[in-house]
């Protein structure tokens, strides 16, 4: 591939990347970091890419292999807990709904965001790919390089951790 092709790839899938490393990460800093790991290692690749898989779904699975990796290593360094102001912002919601509405949407966003940084990454991963960024089981599982009933074994186990986590919000 070559860097023209990279650097076009790069651009039409950079928001992607970036929201997939900060759902992994939960906070903007990391997942700039991660974004740019990916980037840096997808770069390095390219030459490595075979044709046979989407470039995207190539792109994505390096994006989570670094996001992987990057809580690895900070398992390692220490046991942080995750502050209430890193967490990532809820959805924007739709400006037409009351604001009572709004307020109790974006408050059930912000503990579904947070419920889901508390999940073990390979759930984490699982439940972000396809259920927060919409991918399909197939792609999903390319990505996580697992299989289809693996991947929806991790699916299923995580939103069991979710709806536990979330049962005394809702």
């Amino acid at each position: 591939m070559q860097a023209e092709e990279f650097t076009k790839i790069a651009e039409e899938n950079a928001g992607f990347v970036y929201n997939v490393a900060l759902r992994m990460m939960g906070n903007p800093h990391d997942a700039e970091e991660v974004a740019q790991e990916a980037f840096t290692s997808a770069f390095k690749a390219r030459n490595r890419f075979r044709r046979d898989a989407r470039a995207t779904t190539w792109l994505y699975r390096i994006t989570v292999n670094a996001a992987l990796m990057r809580l690895r290593r900070e398992k390692r360094r220490t046991q942080s807990t995750v502050n209430e102001d890193e967490r990532p912002d809820a959805p924007i919601t739709d400006r037409s709904q009351m604001p009572a509405r709004a307020a109790l949407n974006k408050e059930l966003g912000q503990q579904l965001a947070a419920a889901i940084l508390e999940l073990p990454p390979d759930m984490r991963a699982a439940i972000v790919l396809r259920d927060v960024q919409g991918l399909s089981n197939s792609e999903a599982s390319g990505i996580l390089e697992v299989s289809i009933p693996a991947l929806k074994a991790r699916l299923h186990r995580g939103r069991i951790a979710l709806r536990e986590k979330l049962s005394g919000y809702l």
